[in-house]
């Protein structure tokens, strides 16, 4: 198994003040663990990307808008992922690659809005994963709170959603006020993670959120 992960943070659309601290705590997530290693960038012309599945055993995305990349380097990336490559998609990672379809296919669906940046109530749906095992049943954490369109838990597997109880649900744009916060599936042979939390730079600080984000990471590199 490659333990090298790429991280890529290219912002093509909003510039998210986290991305540093997320750089930094990838990396040293990566260290601690002594599971993998990441190779981080800021711009996705510097990926070769038609050796993806070569180099890494699994890609991060905390990027946004569309990414300047040619059809051929996008579809490498989606093949990559199909034959093997883990996926992990951190938050605004659904803002990414609106007009290239197999993209939002992949990761389970598009950002739509966020509705809610305020503290809310998590409710956690399936602690048999490792990206959940550590949580609590409900929580308590602030965060600029992501709705999802083309979205279906019927195509995913669920791991945490808003408690519709802890934010005004007036606000929402889902009819069937479904509002999913983390999620994984596989697409081909490859495995992919998703989770919305991240937004505020001090949540990278805490330790539930870097377990949250090892334990996904670890899961899409099948070592978990």
């Amino acid at each position: 198994m490659n333990r090298k992960v790429l991280l890529l943070t290219h912002s093509a659309g909003f510039v998210h003040d986290y991305l540093p601290t997320a750089q930094e705590t990838i990396k040293e997530i990566g260290r601690t663990s002594g599971k993998f290693e990441v190779a981080a960038f800021g711009d996705c012309a510097k990926v070769d990307w038609s050796s993806l599945k070569k180099e890494f055993g699994a890609v991060i995305f905390a990027t946004t808008g569309e990414l300047p990349m040619s059809e051929g380097e996008k579809q490498s990336l989606i093949d990559s992922i199909a034959s093997g490559v883990g996926f992990v998609g951190i938050h605004n990672a659904t803002d990414t690659f609106y007009k290239f379809p197999k993209y939002g296919e992949m990761i389970g669906g598009y950002f739509s809005g966020h509705p809610w940046t305020q503290e809310i109530t998590v409710k956690v749906e399936d602690k048999n994963h490792p990206a959940t095992e550590h949580l609590s049943d409900r929580f308590r954490v602030k965060e600029e709170v992501y709705t999802f369109k083309d979205w279906s838990r019927s195509r995913t597997r669920v791991l945490a959603s808003l408690d519709n109880a802890s934010v005004d649900l007036s606000k929402g744009n889902r009819p069937d006020n479904d509002y999913a916060l983390c999620w994984c599936h596989a697409y081909g042979k490859g495995r992919v993670f998703y989770t919305g939390f991240g937004h505020f730079p001090d949540l990278w600080g805490e330790e539930w959120f870097r377990k949250h984000l090892l334990g996904g990471i670890l899961w899409v590199m099948n070592l978990r």
